[in-house]
């Protein structure tokens, strides 16, 4: 059968405390493309093996921290049903649409709130610009990878981890308005049917978005980056520590997903994971349950502790 409704992470919005070190980071360190700005003194990037039009949006504020998070759809037909959908749950506040062209080369994005208060975007459309391996920049006989690549050279947006309340508002709509997975769970031993944590998939990967609940709202804990192996997330780290950039923890594995991570912060604070490794999950596929107790080895399967930084930092 193949992948239809929400497809994977469209983009990320985040707010930046100041443009030029932001665009340093994210262009000269982790390797995105710089592909439009705006009159909003927004700036769009994308990572090379990515084919839509960007999947990053900076913007300089105040405070740092994430706008929203935006998910491709297969189709305009999928974007207006889901919409009603979202609407007719109940479960979703301040929705609105936002016009075609309020992205660079966007269609209609359907936006709405979701119970943890982190605010959501569906869209169906978006320009196809390539990754430039083919001839002439297109999917023709392709090389398997461009020239020019800059940093670490992440391959495209992945994933986020959010901390909010209401995870189990958030995980119902999720799970039953937009069709996603629980992938792995982690829940509190002393009750088991309470869950702190969901890693939700709409995909083959072992997660495509991930909530903790946490006393607050609409919380950005990281935006993850994906690498091909490995070896990449090693040499990340040796470009982090070149470029001083700030690393929170890693190289390691994380016990949850299987995948190998590094995580590093923005100069405004957000924090960014490159990642790699996992596994391919179906639908059929039993949801993993971790407890609280193990929490440790399910973050951080190396160090087998946890890393408070990593549970009370977030913008």
């Amino acid at each position: 059968m193949a992948l239809t409704g929400v497809l994977r992470p469209g983009h990320v919005a985040l707010r930046v405390l100041e443009m030029e070190p932001a665009l340093k980071h994210y262009r000269d360190v982790l390797g995105l493309i710089e592909v439009a700005r705006d009159d909003k003194n927004r700036v769009f990037l994308k990572a090379w093996d990515e084919h839509d039009h960007h999947s990053v949006v900076l913007r300089e504020a105040d405070e740092a921290g994430m706008d929203y998070m935006g998910w491709k759809v297969d189709s305009p037909a999928t974007l207006k049903k889901l919409a009603a959908d979202v609407e007719q749950s109940g479960l979703a506040t301040e929705m609105s649409w936002i016009p075609a062209g309020e992205h660079p080369a966007t269609g209609e994005r359907f936006r709405f709130t979701i119970p943890t208060g982190h605010v959501m975007e569906l869209f169906a459309e978006k320009a196809i610009v390539g990754n430039n391996c083919g001839t002439d920049g297109q999917d023709i006989n392709p090389d398997p990878w461009p020239d020019g690549l800059k940093g670490i050279a992440a391959t495209r947006f992945d994933h986020c981890l959010l901390y909010g309340d209401d995870l189990d508002g958030s995980v119902k709509l999720f799970t039953e308005v937009l069709g996603f997975g629980i992938a792995e769970q982690v829940m509190l031993a002393g009750d088991k049917k309470f869950m702190i944590g969901a890693f939700l998939s709409c995909s083959n990967k072992a997660h495509d978005v991930a909530f903790i609940r946490q006393p607050v709202k609409g919380k950005f804990h990281h935006a993850s980056f994906e690498l091909r192996s490995w070896e990449q997330v090693l040499r990340a780290g040796d470009i982090l520590s070149r470029t001083k950039t700030s690393i929170d923890i890693g190289p390691t594995r994380h016990g949850i997903t299987r995948g190998e991570t590094i995580y590093f912060f923005d100069p405004s604070g957000n924090r960014n994971e490159v990642f790699s490794g996992g596994y391919i999950y179906y639908p059929d596929k039993p949801v993993i349950t971790w407890y609280d107790e193990s929490l440790g080895p399910a973050i951080f399967y190396h160090d087998r502790k946890l890393n408070e930084a990593f549970l009370s930092v977030f913008t």
